[in-house]
């Protein structure tokens, strides 16, 4: 995922969160202040960034932000009428599998057919709004959970089918050993209730380019 051009606030939660996971974790504790001038800046528009999470599934973070930007430039908006609008060549032409294509096609189709309650996600629970959201073909948990972390700020996700948060607490944590989800829980349990912080910064500890 690239950095975002447009700035936004960083949740209020922030600042409370880091102190948390500074006083609650030795890994954290070191690596927080190696960034201490970036922090999550949510993104504005939930189906730009369900867009961007799905073609950002099982591929790396270059990879994605190269197909993405390629994707939003043929585009020219990320919008579900822009995308619809679009030849299915067009899409397979900047870098879109078939399968990520009728995906795409499919979300668009669920924002503007009205299927999805995207004003009341505000006071909706996490659990709610990842079943709605899994709904949609191709998207599955771990899609819904972006959502959750870089469009609505939730602050206690823990998105265990992450293969970066699986290599950040395999590297920082298990000397490089292969990490199971239950040994990712069992390092969250510090983390609660700002597991999606946590996240943010073992992901940027991976990557130079903020999440």
């Amino acid at each position: 995922m690239t950095a975002i051009k447009t700035v936004n606030p960083q949740p209020d939660y922030w600042p409370d969160a880091c102190k948390h996971l500074a006083r609650k974790d030795r890994v954290l504790r070191r690596l927080i202040p190696q960034f201490e001038n970036a922090a999550l800046q949510p993104r504005p528009d939930a189906f730009a960034t369900l867009a961007r999470s799905i073609i950002g599934q099982q591929v790396s973070v270059a990879a994605a932000s190269s197909i993405w930007e390629r994707f939003a430039a043929l585009a020219r908006k990320v919008t579900p009428g822009r995308v619809l609008l679009l030849k299915v060549d067009d899409m397979r032409a900047v870098g879109l599998s078939a399968r990520k294509v009728d995906y795409l096609v499919d979300l668009a189709l669920h924002f503007s057919d009205g299927r999805l309650h995207v004003q009341d996600w505000a006071q909706m629970q996490d659990e709610a709004i990842i079943a709605e959201l899994t709904a949609i073909r191709g998207v599955g948990r771990w899609t819904a959970e972006m959502l959750l972390i870089f469009h609505l700020a939730r602050p206690n996700v823990l998105p265990l089918d992450d293969v970066g948060l699986a290599r950040g607490i395999s590297r920082h944590y298990f000397s490089g050993e292969a990490v199971s989800r239950s040994e990712i829980r069992e390092v969250a349990q510090a983390w609660a209730p700002w597991c999606s912080v946590a996240s943010w910064y073992i992901w940027r500890s991976l990557d130079p380019l903020p999440v």
